[in-house]
């Protein structure tokens, strides 16, 4: 059923305003059925994908990392602190541990971009229908906006996860780089569908620019919740349901304001 906008809930001022309620109308929406059947694809993506890493990549990756840790000084920093076999215990410790901080990112990367490309046009359609009847579709090519999109972002999520994984050795880096990253890919990704599909050019480049710090607070909000496990399973159509509230509500007060804003400019130039 449609729900009216309730324009005193509006986002128009403020670069936060508007991110609590669409957290708030995604949590709503997710309880649909519809939308809670729209949970598995990407679950299922993610385990198969990360099945078959760990089973192609596992023995390869482990065996690489082994010889990297051996070849490296870790040996000779820590064999007059521990002694030989207490190295090749933390070794056989911390290699498992690397490889899992590798592959699982990946897979979860490709989980996100499967629910961004294929699960989104359902969250969207949805949303249409029941909350946004009056916001018109005007965008065009959206669905190859949405792959390109999705796969330079996995390519920089992917690239710059590795890059800096040395960097988790000093521990407060670990947790702020995976919640960098993370950020990154939920903000980056899940905007740009959140709007390819209803907005023209024109205005998709204003929402992006004026919504900016909203999308990345929405990005940064869901990057945070993805680091409790359970939240897996329900952050890749969850966070594009709170991504397409956002991003549709303030599309539709955008035009709202032009709506209103035309006349009263037009009535100026006639007095004039």
């Amino acid at each position: 059923m449609y729900t009216n906008p309730q324009s005193k809930s509006s986002q128009s001022d403020g670069p936060f305003n508007g991110v609590g309620q669409a957290f708030l109308r995604a949590l709503r929406s997710q309880l649909h059925p519809r939308m809670i059947f729209a949970l598995f694809l990407p679950v299922i993506v993610t385990l198969v994908l990360g099945s078959i890493l760990i089973w192609l990549g596992w023995s390869p990756l482990t065996e690489w990392l082994s010889d990297s840790l051996t070849e490296s000084s870790v040996p000779g920093m820590v064999d007059p602190v521990i002694g030989t076999a207490g190295f090749l215990v933390l070794k056989a410790w911390m290699i498992p541990i690397i490889a899992v901080i590798i592959l699982l990112p990946l897979a979860g990367i490709v989980g996100l971009a499967v629910a961004a490309v294929w699960i989104m046009p359902m969250v969207l359609a949805h949303l249409s229908r029941h909350n946004y009847p009056d916001v018109k579709p005007r965008g065009r090519h959206a669905f190859l906006i949405s792959v390109w999109n999705a796969v330079w972002v996995s390519i920089v999520f992917m690239t710059g996860w590795l890059v800096t994984l040395p960097l988790w050795l000093i521990p407060p880096l670990g947790m702020i780089l995976s919640v960098f990253w993370w950020t990154f890919a939920f903000s980056r990704m899940m905007r740009i569908d959140a709007v390819a599909d209803h907005a023209s050019s024109e205005e998709r480049k204003s929402l992006l620019q004026d919504r900016n710090i909203g999308f990345w607070s929405i990005g940064l909000i869901c990057a945070l919740l993805n680091l409790l496990p359970p939240a897996w399973v329900f952050l890749p159509v969850f966070s594009g349901l709170v991504f397409a509230h956002f991003g549709l509500e303030a599309l539709r007060q955008k035009r709202d304001l032009s709506v209103t804003t035309e006349p009263a400019l037009i009535e100026s130039y006639t007095k004039e």
